[in-house]
């Protein structure tokens, strides 16, 4: 039991004196950035999608 207990205390001295966090600023550009990357990778996705569709039913219309 003493184990865990001493595991929390470093983690939680860890995560005080230890961690470098980011600030107010830093950490909007990053959700920015991520926010983006998001959006274009959807899109992406989503043309991919429309033209493997649209070129199914151009190769299904020719064998009816």
């Amino acid at each position: 039991m003493n184990k865990i207990a001493t595991y929390f205390k470093e983690s939680y001295r860890e995560l005080l004196e230890k961690v470098s966090w980011p600030t107010w600023a830093q950490l909007q550009q990053s959700t920015v950035i991520v926010l983006v990357a998001t959006v274009i990778i959807t899109a992406m996705v989503w043309l991919m999608d429309f033209g493997s569709n649209q070129l199914l039913k151009l190769v299904y219309s020719l064998f009816k």
